[in-house]
């Protein structure tokens, strides 16, 4: 420690003097990065607008390999919005999905400066005009009124799925305590325990009139909003299993841990690429483990053997379980086609009974079941497994296998709305490239060490090399598109926002005393001086 010639205040000066030096410059630095970027990979994606006072507003950014996973993984998106992550009270808005590994990935980020309609609205145009295949067919978010006017009007087509976690927790802070304590486990029961609509207005209106809250507005509310958040309402359409957006809240906890308040928006993305980059490793490593590697099967069974060299671990985990409570569901079925499956869900302490009715009709290969699992989560349920177990049917049919889980999910091209093909920034071949030029490079280093002559020669032919490559990188002309930062004009910084939770500070007597006006001399009445230096008492 003692032979470390900096100490922790050093980098605090020089981290202000950095930040000093490029004030005023946030939004053309932010410019100019997106534009490289998008030299370096046209399928790059930006747009940045002002406020009609050359003033920053907000803007929009997806990269390659962000687009090439909407188009695998575009079905589903979380929406959610957060705060505290920039030193201009931007609010930071990125779009998220779930790949094949049930990870969660972004798809697109934007900065806006207001949460209006509006601003929703050019945000999900920017996101339709970026993204192949068309609008999701699913979007999770909490319930904010600008956000659900903006996309009933961005994606008329794609259901709007409220997120349940946010409306449950409000039932506390929402009923009268007494009602809350009694009723909650009956409210609870209602939304979770029922496989219908039917069902599930049956059992609402009861504990809604056992706790005499029938004239309640927020509970009036929720039940009109009942088809965008209960799962007896929403189970029919796809949502990769999610019925909340904490997916979202997540992912913010997971970058906040590379952000704060005080970044400017070229050092946030800056950060955020780098938090960006070590998700997106993770990735990586469950496709290398799945390349190379085959999950060991509980049960020695054909249709279990194919699933495991089809599904990614972690969705052929979820689809081996579903096959091992089939068992219990075997037992329980009848002969004819159309049927229902008795079994048992443990309910905290107690044992319900509960039925799932099942249609299967084998020479035209359907099968459906009122659990919906297959519909919401595309995973094919332990019910329909039992049928499937009942007729000696050995292997999953085709049709109830999602691309989306495969482990080849990522396999195909993908192309933008002209027809031009997305390609990831982190093409393979370029990688193989990097890994061959480093081996050489590393070579020839070793051997320019070995004497002062070599060493003279390595740096000579570098920087002669380096030279050709700039000019081979730049082209002999310098008419580029866009122009350097001098040819350009940028928009200004939006305007500074002082922390809330930053302290008022300590105001000193001088200080006081200028914000109090000009004072009198109290010995002779004149300005610009007190008494202490009054010219009438020091006149000798």
């Amino acid at each position: 420690m003692d032979k470390i010639g900096f100490i922790k205040k050093d980098i605090y000066n020089l981290e202000c003097s950095v930040n000093g030096k490029l004030r005023n410059h946030d939004v053309e630095l932010v410019t100019e990065y997106f534009m490289a970027e998008q030299k370096k990979n046209e399928a790059f994606y930006f747009k940045i607008e002002g406020d009609g006072h050359d003033m920053f507003s907000r803007c929009f950014w997806a990269d390659a390999t962000s687009r090439r996973a909407y188009g695998f993984y575009g079905d589903v998106v979380v929406f959610d919005t957060t705060f505290n992550t920039n030193r201009y009270d931007l609010t930071f808005a990125p779009m998220l999905g779930v790949n094949n590994h049930g990870q969660t990935i972004v798809l697109a980020c934007a900065f806006l400066s207001k949460e209006t309609t509006e601003s929703f609205v050019w945000m999900f145009e920017e996101f339709k005009k970026a993204m192949p295949g068309g609008e999701p067919k699913t979007i999770i978010t909490d319930q904010d009124a600008a956000m659900a006017i903006a996309i009933s009007i961005a994606f008329p087509t794609t259901f709007h799925r409220l997120c349940i976690w946010h409306i449950t927790s409000k039932f506390s802070v929402k009923l009268p305590r007494d009602a809350y304590n009694e009723y909650w486990r009956e409210f609870q029961k209602a939304i979770w325990d029922t496989d219908n609509k039917d069902e599930f207005d049956a059992k609402w209106n009861i504990v809604v009139t056992k706790a005499g809250l029938t004239d309640h507005p927020w509970l009036s509310s929720m039940f009109d909003l009942r088809e965008s958040w209960v799962p007896a309402y929403a189970r029919q359409f796809f949502a990769a299993g999610m019925s909340s957006s904490q997916r979202a809240e997540g992912s913010h906890g997971f970058f906040k841990q590379y952000i704060s308040r005080r970044n400017s928006l070229m050092d946030f993305i800056i950060r955020f690429e780098r938090a960006l980059s070590h998700q997106r490793e993770k990735e990586l490593v469950a496709d290398h483990v799945d390349a190379f590697e085959v999950a060991q099967c509980l049960l020695p069974m054909p249709m279990n053997k194919q699933m495991a060299t089809l599904y990614t671990r972690t969705m052929f985990q979820k689809f081996e379980q579903e096959l091992i409570e089939s068992t219990a569901c075997f037992l329980e079925l009848k002969t004819e086609d159309a049927c229902k499956v008795v079994f048992n869900v443990r309910e905290r302490k107690n044992w319900e009974t509960r039925v799932a009715e099942v249609v299967y009709v084998k020479d035209s290969d359907h099968a459906s079941c009122s659990c919906q699992r297959f519909e919401f989560v595309g995973i094919i349920c332990k019910h329909i497994l039992a049928l499937f177990r009942r007729d000696q049917i050995e292997y999953m049919p085709e049709k109830y296998i999602l691309k989306r889980w495969k482990k080849t999910a990522k396999c195909g091209l993908v192309s933008d709305a002209n027809g031009k093909e997305i390609k990831d920034c982190a093409d393979p071949g370029l990688l193989i490239k990097r890994s061959t030029m480093s081996r050489l490079v590393s070579d020839v280093v070793e051997d320019a060490l070995m004497s002062e002559e070599g060493c003279e020669v390595l740096s000579e032919t570098l920087k002669s090399l380096q030279v050709k490559l700039k000019l081979l990188k730049d082209g002999p002309s310098n008419n580029e598109v866009g122009g350097s930062s001098s040819q350009t004009q940028y928009m200004k910084d939006p305007k500074r926002v002082r922390c809330k939770g930053r302290s008022k500070g300590v105001t000193g007597a001088k200080e006081k005393a200028m914000k109090r006006g000009i004072r009198h001399c109290r010995e002779c009445g004149h300005i610009g001086h007190d008494r202490r230096q009054c010219p009438a008492l020091n006149t000798p």
